[in-house]
């Protein structure tokens, strides 16, 4: 049997674990300051975009890209003690301009060349021009998780600046970008683009893979440090220190994309199969006074942008709640696998408000909800923005003692004029005492009936029921929370009905 080149130089000498694809390029020293130096000396200048790759790259139809498949054993410390590896993705179709990746080892970095053999390609792939500094459109990384001995995938960095991840058992949902501009503004948003990598080589037994980025955009430009650790819930700790070309009044920290069609809420518009269709289906705060909120999500019929004003918020962040396969019946998407994300952020983000943007979709493929933090203040020209927050992506990334929210459904009034609302609570010893609960509703948009509080059987928590009768207004918020001897006794339940 003929052994693969990769495995052959992995197994000869310490020199062979240099990967041809870049072991020909002249290794140069590498620290972060260079990276942040790269993005001030980058916002210096007059924005340019980067050339586009080969046109036959971008003339690729959408089946003949996904046939292009990364060889996993080519990857960039496959095969090695190193605790990681790295899959990588051609560009074109979507990503007409590729971004450059860099390994670092030893205070040491070069460039990762393109090379064709990576990628399995299917018979309907036309010959493609390209040399070794094509570039990727973006990168995926891989450890030991559920397999011993095998890795699996856990995170991936592609298009914009996107990424997402995934902990134990989970599939792929909502992503993170590094930075949200301008989202939902009438003149348009902007989207920043992460221009070149650096992949710090993990020693042996290391938890946490280190990922440099280097952000550019017409408005800014920034320096990333993710910090990833895979797991049950998987970690990262981000740093990053931004560059203003331009005066930015509506900036997006931490931001969070992800889709929700429907769920018991409203479902008039889907004549579908399944229960519910959702990545995530509540956005969930904890401000800075340290109250809990569950906002669960809408897909309105026209935009819709909510602030919630806070000063130095503990965190937010989006939430997939429906966790149980009969909760959509979708035996191809796992959506009750989907992950949650949360962010926590360092130090004090001062005066803002947790924006949350509902855009109309009509289709599961488009990506229809984004929530971030949007400082008060805007930044000037010139301005050195230093920031660090963590996510964590996980089935339930963050827990508080008081008891959650795990459904909402919403419909006509069977008797009566309006319409009524039923809100479920997870089961919780401080229901033990149903006499001295009390149910609080509010809102100052509409009339509410005295609200029904019931314990349900299925789920051993609380049942709130009310109605309201929302008349010609256009929207109705609404406000919902129990407290025990006046006390909170569960998150804070906020929705904004619109006609």
């Amino acid at each position: 049997m003929m052994l693969s080149r990769r495995f052959f130089l992995a197994s000869v000498s310490s020199l062979a674990l240099v990967p041809r694809a870049f072991a020909a390029a002249p290794a140069e020293p590498f620290e972060r300051a260079m990276v942040t130096a790269m993005a001030r000396d980058l916002a210096s200048r007059a924005y340019a975009p980067r050339p586009s790759v080969p046109e036959p790259w971008q003339a690729l139809t959408y089946e003949q890209y996904r046939s292009i498949r990364f060889r996993i054993d080519h990857g960039l410390w496959a095969g090695t003690e190193t605790p990681f590896s790295v899959d990588f993705f051609a560009p074109g179709l979507y990503f007409p301009r590729a971004v450059q990746v860099e390994a670092v080892e030893s205070g040491m970095t070069r460039p990762v060349a393109f090379e064709m053999d990576m990628f399995d390609t299917g018979p309907e792939v036309p010959p493609l021009p390209a040399d070794e500094a094509l570039g990727f459109s973006g990168l995926r990384l891989r450890t030991e998780m559920h397999r011993p001995g095998e890795t699996d995938e856990f995170c991936v960095f592609q298009g914009a600046s996107y990424f997402r991840a995934i902990g134990l058992g989970e599939a792929y949902g909502l992503s993170a970008r590094g930075l949200a501009l301008k989202t939902g503004d009438p003149m348009g948003e902007e989207f920043p683009d992460f221009i070149r990598f650096w992949l710090e080589r993990p020693e042996p037994g290391q938890r946490a893979m280190v990922v440099h980025a280097l952000m550019d955009s017409p408005s800014v430009t920034g320096a990333y440090r993710f910090e990833v650790t895979a797991g049950e819930d998987t970690v990262m700790e981000v740093e990053a220190t931004l560059f203003a070309r331009e005066d930015m009044d509506h900036v997006g920290l931490g931001p969070l994309t992800s889709m929700f069609l429907y769920d018991a809420t409203d479902r008039t518009r889907f004549d579908d199969f399944r229960p519910a269709v959702h990545d995530s289906n509540g956005l969930m705060i904890r401000n800075g006074a340290g109250e809990v909120i569950w906002r669960p999500l809408a897909n309105p019929r026209a935009l819709q942008i909510s602030s919630f004003v806070d000063e130095n918020p503990r965190g937010f962040g989006l939430m997939q709640r429906a966790r149980d396969f009969a909760d959509f019946a979708d035996l191809e998407a796992h959506y009750h696998r989907r992950p949650g994300l949360w962010v926590k952020p360092h130090g004090d983000w001062g005066k803002g408000a947790v924006t949350l943007v509902e855009i109309p979709a009509d289709q599961e493929i488009y990506d229809n909800i984004v929530a971030y933090w949007r400082p008060a203040t805007p930044y000037a020209a010139g301005s050195e923005i230093s920031l660090a927050y963590r996510l964590t992506w996980g089935e339930e990334p963050h827990r508080t003692p008081l008891p959650r929210v795990i459904r909402t459904a919403m419909g006509e009034k069977t008797f009566g004029e309006g319409r009524l609302v039923v809100i479920d609570f997870e089961a919780s010893p401080l229901f033990d005492d149903t006499e001295a609960l009390e149910p609080i509703v509010q809102s100052p948009h509409a009339q509410i009936a005295p609200p029904v509080l019931q314990r349900n059987p299925d789920t051993g928590g609380m049942r709130l029921a009310f109605s309201f009768v929302p008349g010609e207004v256009p929207l109705v918020e609404l406000r919902a929370q129990l407290r025990h001897d006046k006390e909170p006794a569960s998150e804070v339940w906020l929705y904004r009905w619109t006609a």
